[in-house]
């Protein structure tokens, strides 16, 4: 366990495997990730809610989070819950509408340095528990989103797909206008399960990566935590504010905003 006198960036302490994980703040980090990096040939990018905060989309259990935001007496785990959604639909657009959509949120500098990692073919693949829609607005293509996508809403009777607008504009329960059934957005609530595919190519991406970054997440949703159990590369960096359950395997922790540290890396390239 750390000393509670000992500064962040000169803290260290021995991971399962025995080698010793580094603890950082974002002023020290910088010139070890970039070694860590520069030896990546298979770079894969496991990211949550943290991520997308640059960009005024709020996480859920900072005292900033949504989960402190909800009204008296809402609890936004049961509201966002497959059954909540059946028995009381319109309480729960309503909801999704004030909480959960932000379309004038635009990528950050943390989503613009992924672009370019994928650009140089160095990103093999982004893994994200979003449902914002942000990585793929910054132009990445390999995006497995193991929550669906704000972006992408279906009639649950005619299968018919709309935009975001139409979740956006309608007025209590969205109704499709080719057969007046119900717009469902394709996010994965509470008592669902993600779609099978997209986990099996995220998975696979990660058990192939020699060098994986977990940003932005506290890692306490499943199944989606449990995913890096598939990684078995050389190197593992986690960049989030908190302590994560990846901290005890990780080659290098960072302690500090995912936007400001990746963003800097862009700035000296």
């Amino acid at each position: 366990m750390m000393p509670m006198n000992q500064p962040i960036g000169t803290a260290a302490r021995s991971t399962s495997a025995g080698r010793r994980t580094r603890i950082l703040s974002e002023k020290d980090a910088l010139p070890e990730l970039r070694v860590l990096l520069a030896r990546a040939r298979r770079l894969v990018f496991f990211g949550g809610a943290g991520v997308s905060t640059a960009s005024g989309i709020p996480d859920f259990r900072s005292p900033q989070g949504l989960y402190r935001q909800g009204e008296k007496g809402t609890d936004p785990e049961m509201v966002l819950s497959r059954s909540f959604f059946y028995l009381h639909p319109e309480a729960f657009f309503d909801f999704y509408r004030a909480h959960m959509l932000y379309p004038n949120a635009r990528p950050n500098a943390a989503h613009r340095w992924l672009y370019e990692m994928e650009r140089r073919d160095v990103l093999r693949g982004i893994v994200t528990q979003n449902i914002d829609g942000l990585h793929r607005m910054a132009g990445n293509r390999r995006v497995y989103e193991l929550h669906g996508s704000v972006h992408e809403n279906a009639c649950m009777d005619c299968g018919a797909h709309y935009p975001l607008q139409a979740i956006l504009e309608a007025r209590g329960i969205p109704r499709c206008t080719r057969c007046g059934g119900v717009i469902k957005p394709s996010v994965v609530l509470y008592g669902e399960s993600p779609d099978k595919y997209v986990c099996i190519g995220a998975c696979r991406e990660i058990s192939q990566a020699d060098t994986l970054i977990v940003a932005g997440t506290s890692l306490s949703v499943e199944p989606a935590a449990s995913f890096l159990d598939y990684f078995s590369g050389r190197a593992l960096a986690v960049i989030n504010q908190t302590a994560t359950p990846a901290d005890r395997r990780a080659s290098l922790v960072i302690r500090g905003d995912v936007a400001r540290v990746l963003g800097a890396l862009s700035d000296t390239e």
